[in-house]
């Protein structure tokens, strides 16, 4: 009987809310609001170096733990899996879902630039000189260095550099060889690994407590830097990119959820926490921990979860698709310069291509643009100094465009393996979970 009461008292302790002041996207959206005014009515304090330094820091924090949870969270769901068979099936599912999407985004692009003409009767500075970096960057990108570059040259060097990908693959191996046959030992290694991994979710929901002061800083020195009438000159393209970004993540993934079973909204408020992170700090990789620590809460399998979101990041980067074909169209009017409908289709393919080899390369839409460009029409390049003051403001759309993409795409693939629980699904959608509330995980009784 004392059991059943102290079970009741807990799971009230659980379920009992946090006053509104307390809950993370209350503090997060107060500090990316103080952080505009800060930027706006003082520039020169919010071009303050220990500004700029709360939200680099922050970021660094986040970073600093993602390589470990990669390698666990992936290691351990190959390791769960009784066939080798599975881990391919829900590969190949994953990237045939990965192109598929792309391939929309590219196109949604394609066609918005094209009835919308942002770039039409544009008049403006060019700034060659400062694009020189980007476009030096992207004609070094070949597919071979990509693909040499997936390998390490030692796995301590990938953790020690931040290498995601080289993390997921040396991960990928040592998943397999547990799951080959290490007998006993497997098991060992495994719950070793499961602990770990739990261990480091923990340290995340530290982490995150300070994600407020992260956005307050990045939001105040951007401000601050660039100034609010930066956004004065090529409103109309920073505008289209937005509404564009909008009708895919409503209209592509809201047909796509809905073709899945569940409501795009009520994902979207599900991730309101990690979605408002990525507002204040331009970056998706901040919110790629607690993100996976949440899609697994929600229903989707760890297998799936560890395959499918890492993975992700490199392959299924819409907002970056989305960008990379609106600028294109918009730099193309920009220069009077007339594409075909050939050259169109072959930007889309070649930005397929590019959009893959830029992974992990800081401000890699810009210099993936750069590559689209050097590949189709080399004039172009020029150009890209047009977009490269406003590019910063377009950043932060990239980046949760692609956060709303590989969340969708994790339950897309896990309801498609059949590894989807409905009724967590369904649970966790109508719940607000607070992304710092490790105790409250714990006292749940969810694994890791």
């Amino acid at each position: 009987m004392s059991g059943a009461t102290s079970a009741t008292v807990d799971k009230k302790a659980v379920t009992q809310k946090k006053p509104f002041y307390r809950v993370l996207y209350v503090q997060v959206l107060a500090a990316i609001v103080l952080g505009i005014i800060v930027g706006w009515v003082s520039p020169e304090l919010g071009k303050n170096e220990w500004i700029k330094a709360m939200g680099d820091g922050f970021v660094k924090l986040i970073k600093m733990v993602i390589a470990p949870i990669i390698f666990c969270t992936v290691v351990s769901g190959i390791a769960h899996i009784s066939e080798v068979k599975k881990v391919g099936r829900v590969a190949i599912k994953a990237l045939i879902y990965f192109e598929i999407v792309s391939t929309l985004a590219l196109a949604l692009g394609l066609i918005v630039g094209n009835v919308v003409q942002p770039g039409a009767g544009f008049q403006g500075q060019s700034n060659a000189a400062a694009v020189a970096g980007y476009a030096k960057q992207a004609s070094e990108m070949r597919s071979i260095d990509f693909v040499l570059h997936v390998i390490p040259d030692t796995v301590v060097g990938a953790f020690a550099q931040g290498e995601i990908l080289q993390v997921l693959l040396f991960a990928i191996l040592f998943g397999f060889a547990l799951l080959m046959g290490l007998g006993e030992r497997a098991h060992t290694v495994r719950a070793f690994i499961d602990d770990v991994a739990h261990a480091m979710f923990g340290v995340i929901s530290i982490i995150v407590k300070a994600a407020p002061i992260g956005a307050f800083g990045a939001m105040a020195y951007t401000i601050g830097r660039y100034g609010p009438q930066a956004l004065g000159n090529l409103a109309g393209l920073i505008a289209t990119f937005y509404v564009t970004a909008l009708l895919f993540v409503f209209v592509v993934l809201g047909l796509i959820a809905r073709f899945a079973g569940f409501s795009i909204f009520k994902f979207l408020r599900y991730l309101k926490d990690e979605l408002l992170i990525v507002l204040g700090t331009s970056s998706s990789e901040s919110a790629l921990p607690q993100m996976m620590e949440k899609l697994e809460r929600l229903g989707c399998s760890k297998p799936v979860v560890g395959l499918v979101v890492p993975t992700g990041y490199s392959f299924n980067l819409d907002g970056t698709n989305i960008y990379m074909t609106l600028a294109t169209l918009f730099i193309a009017q920009a220069m009077n310069v007339q594409l075909s409908f050939g050259e169109q289709l072959t930007i889309l393919v070649v930005a397929m291509l590019t959009s893959k080899g830029a992974s992990g390369i800081t401000g890699a839409g810009f210099i993936t643009l750069a590559g689209t460009l050097a590949a189709v029409r080399p004039e172009l390049l020029p150009g890209m100094a047009i977009v490269l003051g406003i590019d910063k403001f377009m950043s932060e759309c990239r980046a949760l465009t692609n956060l709303c993409g590989n969340g969708v795409a994790c339950v897309v693939v896990a309801w498609w393996e059949g590894e989807l629980d409905r009724e967590k699904l369904r649970v966790g959608l109508d719940r607000d979970i607070d992304p710092t509330d490790f105790e409250t995980a714990v006292a749940e009784g969810r694994g890791i």
